[in-house]
């Protein structure tokens, strides 16, 4: 059985779980949201991604890596807005397969929430 190696365990009160799990050369991420839910659209996207990529480097890949994207959005209506920071920031010649829904999130305040898988 290949190793796992898991980033970022979160502690207590929260729920546990791991930001970022590698298993043999695939990573996986867990649903992300905005650290500052007070920014629109656009802002929260930004700062997911940002997140994404940090996580992606410390497991030893890339967004060019991305196998899959799941992402869960407040309001349909803010769509175009979100999928242009994606659209910015994914890599076009290796864009993954992707589902977007409009979900009601944990809070109020987030506005979207993406989880990914990579291969290293």
């Amino acid at each position: 059985m290949a190793d796992i190696r898991r980033i970022d365990i979160t502690q207590p009160p929260g729920p546990r779980m791991s930001r970022c799990v590698v298993r043999g050369d695939t990573v996986y991420l867990c649903g992300l949201t905005a650290g500052d839910t007070s920014q629109d659209i656009k802002g929260q996207t930004t700062q997911i991604l940002e997140r994404i990529d940090h996580y992606l480097r410390e497991a030893g890949t890339s967004k060019s890596n991305l196998l899959i994207a799941n992402l869960w959005i407040k309001d349909m209506a803010l769509f175009r807005d979100m999928n242009s920071v994606w659209n910015e920031w994914v890599d076009p010649q290796n864009p993954p397969a992707r589902a977007c829904v409009r979900a009601d999130l944990a809070r109020p305040e987030v506005l979207v929430e993406i989880m990914v898988t990579a291969a290293k």
